[in-house]
């Protein structure tokens, strides 16, 4: 039986999502098998393969599709390491997103960490 649980995400810049991922400690690996509950395990064109015993599968429907994650979210082991609902993962995913973009629009990044956890990104030209 199958524990993952997939979301629709709007992840589309593979390299942005691997960053994210560096910063988060973990990697990010193509085209292999993304581990579940009881050996359990999901393809993912992409997978992030997390410390604990489970990862996180990201596939596309189509080519030009965002990716949809799925995970097994059983026994808190995603959540200590990604966040509620990949939460951590998607922040970061969007901080470098945003920092690649302002990079290409010539823009300097002022990127600071608050007290709640939040991050806040400053652009100028």
């Amino acid at each position: 039986m199958s524990h993952f649980t997939t979301i629709l995400t709007q992840i589309r810049d593979v390299d942005a999502l691997a960053d994210a991922c560096a910063e988060l400690g973990v990697e990010l690996l193509r085209d292999t098998e993304a581990r579940g509950f009881a050996n359990s395990t999901r393809h993912g064109e992409l997978v992030v393969r997390l410390k604990g015993p489970y990862d996180i599968a990201a596939n596309r429907t189509e080519p030009t599709a965002p990716y949809e994650l799925s995970t097994d979210w059983w026994n808190g082991h995603v959540e200590r390491e990604v966040g509620p609902n990949y939460g951590r993962l998607l922040q970061l995913y969007g901080v470098h997103k945003t920092m690649r973009e302002a990079a290409t629009k010539h823009l300097r990044v002022t990127r600071r960490q608050e007290t709640d956890g939040s991050i806040k990104l400053t652009l100028a030209a």
